[in-house]
């Protein structure tokens, strides 16, 4: 399997290609989005402010959309599942626009939510890893158009949130599977065995 981690200059590149390893996942960190794409799965990885990021996709934003319409599988980690929407409210600069809907500061009196937090969801990529529980560092969060898109919760205070969203062959979670244990690294492996079916 060919696993593509696209490096845009921000995120934590190292923390997602060790645990893909663990996940028996071998994954490259690369900008060449022509070889990303060609290959099994793409992998958007998670850190940073999304107006940094917004600017960095612009010259990949097409192809990736593309990818995803023809199938590729893209999993969307923190910042790399808020890139997956159209705009953000921490920044300027578009998403992908994959999923359609916004990012918005989280409505808490506590923000960034650092640490772990409950997962809600009856979808099989959770039901495979057993993951209830998952590391955040968050201080905004999606909220899709489309609240069929939405197959994982969580909740920081009053706020109800996506922890996960997904659509054809594309999967962002607000959460960092990487740093969520043992059932994080299977999260990440039942993504990529369903990857490849």
């Amino acid at each position: 399997m060919r696993v593509t981690v696209l490096d845009l200059g921000v995120g934590n590149l190292h923390s997602i290609v060790k645990a893909l390893a663990f996940a028996g996942v071998d994954a490259v960190v690369g900008n060449d989005v022509e070889q990303a794409l060609g290959g099994d799965a793409l992998v958007l990885p998670g850190v940073g402010a999304f107006a940094p990021a917004a600017t960095r996709i612009v010259p990949y934003a097409a192809a990736i959309r593309g990818g995803v319409a023809r199938g590729l599988p893209v999993l969307g980690i923190c910042l790399g599942m808020q890139l997956l929407f159209e705009r953000s409210d921490e920044g300027t600069g578009n998403g992908l626009g994959i999923f359609r809907g916004s990012v918005q500061r989280l409505r808490a009196a506590s923000v960034p939510q650092i640490g772990w937090n409950e997962i809600e969801s009856n979808d099989s990529l959770f039901d495979a890893s057993r993951l209830t529980m998952a590391y955040y560092a968050n201080s905004f969060a999606c909220r899709p158009t489309d609240a069929s898109d939405v197959v994982a919760w969580s909740a920081h205070e009053d706020d109800r949130f996506p922890a996960a969203v997904r659509r054809g062959s594309a999967v962002g979670v607000q959460f960092h599977p990487e740093k969520s244990s043992q059932p994080g690294l299977r999260f990440l492996r039942a993504f990529f065995q369903e990857a490849v079916r």
